[in-house]
């Protein structure tokens, strides 16, 4: 019995692409993300077209941000931010969700940041 395309597909132990960071296909003025979809002192991963992700942030009430959420260390994704810190799961280090700077190693550097600018209701590519 056939279960259907995506069944079939996951049973031929094909893996789903890996995400990468980044804007990927998008180009500016493509909507990123609703803002209202970013907590207060927190973020959320985005997918973006291309099979990226975009990390976007919103540390204070109104102030949005978004990085490249590849570690500059080895290129894994990073968490959105907790208890004020931006973390990667791989080897631990933490960046500022405010600006992405490394506050903590292994990486020597910090996050890429990516333009974007409030338009209505949305946040999009500057």
């Amino acid at each position: 019995m056939l279960c259907g395309l995506a069944a079939a597909l996951s049973a031929c132990g094909e893996p789903a692409p890996r995400k990468t960071g980044g804007v990927g296909t998008a180009r500016p003025g493509d909507r990123v993300t609703p803002a209202a979809s970013v907590p207060v002192g927190s973020g959320v991963l985005v997918d973006m077209p291309g099979n990226a992700q975009l990390l976007v942030v919103q540390p204070s009430s109104g102030e949005f941000r978004a990085f490249n959420p590849a570690c500059p260390h080895v290129g894994s994704l990073v968490n959105p931010p907790a208890g004020g810190v931006i973390t990667c799961p791989l080897h631990g280090s933490a960046f500022d969700p405010s600006s992405g700077e490394v506050r903590k190693g292994p990486a020597a550097s910090g996050l890429t940041s990516v333009a974007i600018a409030l338009s209505g209701e949305d946040l999009v590519l500057a």
